[in-house]
């Protein structure tokens, strides 16, 4: 099988739906059109993808709830910040992996995932394990676009993890100032939003643009892969303690392996005037 792994962050989570939905008139509504989902394996991970030979997500099959792909784990870095969350969303469902690690990670938390596609929520509880819906997990079939502009999600949740992407990573679907100030406005006055941009790409730019607009503090990890930069946009502006952080990036480790540290260095460098 062929399997483009440079491109596997760069393609993530195809999304043609919000931006048709959003385009298209209440009377000339149609219902949004997906690629077909096909599936492979390699190596002892299983890979996602949209009728193509690009690899939309994966889990490692040994380690259903671990966090696989680099930038996956990058989203992640507001752990450095929050400790514990009361409600974290995932805008853009992939293979559930950020959603399945929040859930087992944060008992204490709600997670919600949004995803307009139906079919990517029925193979991720079929082929990527994702649990059913409880109490604390809600896995939801909608437009993410009209998700965050609920008025019953205003100053609802701690963590917005943001991964939608088109099938030829153009950028994000959702992009816009208008957008990123509906995420923003969903957060509560403390909270964070992680979001995969994509680098080699001119939306980089233009996503940063909205991000400063509708956030009081956004910070860049280095660039990832075939292109990816994971976004952290804080609603209220931080001065980082980076000796604070460095000693939750140990206990994140401890805990997790996720590989903490290295996003403090990160974020060092980002808040670095030099």
């Amino acid at each position: 099988m062929l399997i483009k792994r440079k491109s596997i962050e760069a393609e993530a989570n195809y999304r043609s739906g919000p931006r048709a939905a959003a385009t298209t008139s209440p009377k000339a509504a149609r219902k949004p059109k997906f690629a077909p989902i096909t599936l492979s394996e390699l190596d002892g991970v299983r890979y996602l993808h949209f009728g193509t030979e690009w690899v939309q997500g994966a889990m490692r099959l040994r380690k259903p709830d671990w966090i696989e792909l680099e930038y996956a784990q990058q989203m992640m870095t507001w752990m450095l910040f929050i400790s514990e969350p009361r409600h974290i969303v995932q805008l853009g469902l992939g293979t559930g992996a950020l959603t399945k690690f929040c859930y087992r990670q944060f008992e204490q938390a709600k997670v919600t995932a949004v995803d307009l596609n139906p079919a990517v929520i029925a193979i991720c509880e079929s082929m990527f394990k994702l649990p059913a819906n409880d109490d604390r997990l809600q896995v939801i079939e909608m437009d993410a676009l009209e998700f965050v502009n609920d008025p019953a999600n205003l100053e609802q949740f701690d963590v917005l993890q943001v991964d939608l992407y088109d099938a030829t990573a153009r950028g994000p679907v959702l992009d816009s100032a208008e957008f990123y100030e509906a995420c923003a406005a969903c957060l509560v006055p403390d909270g964070i939003l992680t979001v995969n941009l994509f680098g080699d790409h001119p939306s980089y730019a233009k996503n940063l643009k909205a991000l400063r607009y509708a956030f009081d503090q956004v910070l860049c990890l280095p660039q990832v892969h075939d292109g990816n930069v994971v976004a952290i946009a804080f609603k209220k502006a931080i001065k980082p303690d980076f000796s604070m952080l460095t000693q939750r990036a140990d206990d994140i480790k401890a805990l997790t392996k996720l590989p903490a540290k290295s996003w403090v260095k990160a974020l060092l460098a980002a808040t670095d005037p030099a």
